[in-house]
């Protein structure tokens, strides 16, 4: 069975997670990382070095970096469905994928871990609005992008809509005002729809 390591308040995790269950996957999920500990045994940095979550153990094969996580649970348990035969859409999704982790995770990051794992009065409110100043240009380019597609590579959903909407998830959860953008919303909507989208439910932490 597919063993998953990693909280589920990790944006990482919920990717992987998301996947797994899109994919009709059975897995073991094993609380790791922050609190629960784990990330700094010598058994687990022997799999995974970096000592972070996501990690997997698929019958043997051990891959860690969210992203890379996904991408392997679709190809090899979704191949044409959640994961692209055809080569120009699956490098328009890989695209988008790396977009989410290089750009926008960079971007609003710090916003998200002022006000959720921040202490009120230790709150750095210069990073929070730096951060914001460098997320909405982003979120416009994303809103330009869905009212031209249903989902991120096209019609059909796929896997970089599991890892731009883990990310809206988590924008969209910080209690601070937002311009409304109304194709992501829309688009946002139906990702929460998906019966396999639990981790959209899920409160921050």
């Amino acid at each position: 069975m597919l063993k998953i390591w990693g909280r589920l308040s990790s944006i990482n995790v919920r990717k992987v997670v998301w996947a797994a269950q899109e994919a009709g996957v059975p897995f073991e999920r094993v609380d790791a990382g922050l609190a629960f500990g784990i990330v700094d045994t010598p058994a687990y940095r022997a799999l995974n070095p970096n000592g972070l979550v996501p990690l997997i153990d698929d019958g043997g094969f051990v891959l860690w970096e969210s992203n890379a996580i996904v991408r392997y649970l679709l190809a090899r348990y979704a191949p044409g469905r959640l994961y692209p035969n055809d080569l120009r859409q699956r490098f328009d999704a890989e695209r988008w994928m790396d977009w989410q982790q290089t750009t926008l995770n960079r971007a609003s990051g710090a916003a998200f871990v002022q006000w959720i794992r921040t202490p009120p009065e230790r709150r750095d409110h210069a990073a929070i609005a730096a951060s914001v100043a460098a997320t909405e240009p982003l979120l416009a380019q994303l809103d330009t992008h869905l009212a031209q597609h249903a989902n991120m590579a096209g019609e059909h959903f796929g896997m970089a809509d599991i890892a731009i909407a883990c990310e809206i998830h988590r924008w969209w959860g910080l209690p601070q005002p937002r311009p409304d953008f109304p194709h992501i919303q829309a688009w946002y909507r139906r990702m929460l729809a998906r019966p396999a989208a639990t981790v959209l439910h899920l409160e921050l932490s």
